[in-house]
């Protein structure tokens, strides 16, 4: 057996997660002579090197990667061994890890504060990042579970849909085309549109209904944030097909309103997911639990605000 210490292997995870003795010293809030001292233990005590440093780059040898597996399965372990504690003391304690696509900003957060208030002594780390990132994350199993609008097929993931995400097109409210009803999809074509980045789900989906329709866009503004592309819209820079729930903050006085188009809205769901055999933790199967029961509650009253006829 090696005579490795829990410290030392956090030591070590941390290096191996970062590339970086630095970055784990500020992670650990320890000096970085400590953290080379630890790794340097750790080497002895396994027999082999764990890294190679290649030009400024750290590289995690054979023994390197097996170790830091090892490491990953004993945390995760761990960590679940101390939320069974608490459950098994009639309390949820521990530490829930979620990563979400950026349009999940403007609603999850509300179903975490009711979920945090009803369990205040579980911590919550939250990601908010774009599709690609989200795979990565995937693929490396940082998080609890995922919220996704398209969950990544190329990813053995179990799934579970739990919200509409209907898709509109928005656009400034002295738009020609505003406080029309049952407008031609032919009416969008040659419009100039404000489109998501090249890999975003909802592009993906506007642009297939568009081919089926023979629509020809015109983009005059690619953007990856979905803020952004409402500040453009206002701005009279074009239309743009997002999430409803994007328009949750927007009111009667703002500036933006939902088109009655013809195809519209394109129905989508929001899903759940993790990877394909994890076992999860305590914490994150109640909140699971929770997002299944409480997320059908939700109301979302953008659309009855921003329909309105303009006049």
């Amino acid at each position: 057996m090696i005579p490795a210490t829990l410290h030392q292997l956090k030591v070590f995870e941390t290096v191996a997660r970062h590339g970086s003795f630095t970055r784990a010293a500020e992670e650990l809030s320890i000096t970085q002579p400590t953290v080379s001292s630890q790794v340097k233990q750790l080497t002895k005590a396994v027999g082999l090197p764990l890294f190679e440093q290649i030009g400024k780059s750290l590289y995690l040898t054979d023994a390197g990667t097996e170790l830091l597996s090892t490491c990953q399965d004993v945390f995760e372990r761990l960590t679940n061994f101390q939320m069974t504690v608490a459950d098994l003391k009639g309390m949820k304690q521990g530490q829930l890890k979620l990563a979400v696509i950026t349009t999940a900003k403007y609603f999850i957060p509300r179903l975490l504060g009711s979920f945090c208030q009803k369990y205040p002594g579980i911590d919550v780390t939250l990601k908010v990042t774009n599709h690609k990132t989200i795979q990565q994350r995937i693929l490396n199993n940082e998080d609890d579970l995922y919220i996704v609008s398209n969950p990544p097929q190329e990813i053995d993931l179990y799934s579970q849909s739990f919200l509409d995400n209907p898709l509109v097109v928005v656009a400034n409210k002295k738009h020609h085309l505003a406080g029309k009803s049952m407008v031609a999809i032919s009416e969008l074509d040659g419009e100039p549109f404000i489109m998501r980045e090249q890999g975003s789900g909802t592009r993906e989906a506007v642009l297939k209904l568009f081919n089926q329709h023979d629509i020809s866009v015109r983009v005059r503004l690619e953007l990856g944030s979905n803020e952004a592309i409402k500040q453009a819209i206002a701005g009279g820079l074009g239309i743009s097909v997002l999430s409803e729930h994007c328009l949750i903050s927007e009111g009667k006085s703002g500036e933006l309103t939902i088109l009655d188009i013809e195809g519209f809205p394109i129905e989508r769901r929001w899903y759940v997911s993790y990877i394909a055999g994890k076992k999860l933790s305590t914490i994150a199967k109640t909140f699971l639990d929770y997002l299944l029961e409480e997320s059908p509650k939700v109301t979302f009253p953008a659309s009855s605000i921003l329909t309105a006829s303009v006049k």
